[in-house]
C-alpha cells in the first residue's frame, strides 16, 4: 500500500514540476504515473550501479554528484516515456531538486 501511495505521490510531484519548471513537460497524469513507474525502476537498478562507478567523484563533491545522477536519470526516462519531455540538462536538474525535496518529505510522512 505504501508504495502505491509513494508511487501516486511522484507522478503529482511530476505534474508539480512540469507546473514550475520551465522546459520540463507532462502531457497528463497517465504519462505522469508511467514515468514515476519507470523512474522507481531506474532508482532501483540503475542508479545503484552509476553510484558506485561515480563514488569517487560523489567523494570529492561530499555527495553532490548525486543530484549529476539523478538528473541524468530523469532525462533518461524522458526518453523512454512518451508524453513526458525535458528539453535540458538545466530541467532535468531543477526538476530532479523539486522530486529529491518530495520524495524526502513522502520518506518522512509514510516511516509515521
Amino acid at each position: 500500500m505504501k508504495l502505491l501511495l509513494r508511487l501516486l505521490i511522484n507522478a503529482a510531484a511530476l505534474l508539480l514540476v512540469a507546473y514550475i519548471v520551465p522546459g520540463f513537460e507532462v502531457s497528463g497524469f497517465y504519462a505522469a504515473l508511467i514515468a514515476a513507474l519507470i523512474m522507481g525502476l531506474a532508482n532501483a537498478v540503475i542508479k545503484p550501479i552509476l553510484v558506485i562507478i561515480t563514488l569517487p567523484i560523489n567523494i570529492l563533491t561530499l555527495g553532490l554528484f548525486t543530484l549529476v545522477i539523478n538528473a541524468l536519470l530523469l532525462w533518461l526516462v524522458s526518453t523512454i516515456v512518451k508524453g513526458f519531455d525535458i528539453v535540458d540538462f538545466k530541467a532535468a536538474f531543477l526538476g530532479g531538486l523539486v522530486l529529491w525535496v518530495v520524495s524526502w518529505i513522502t520518506s518522512a510522512i509514510t516511516k509515521k
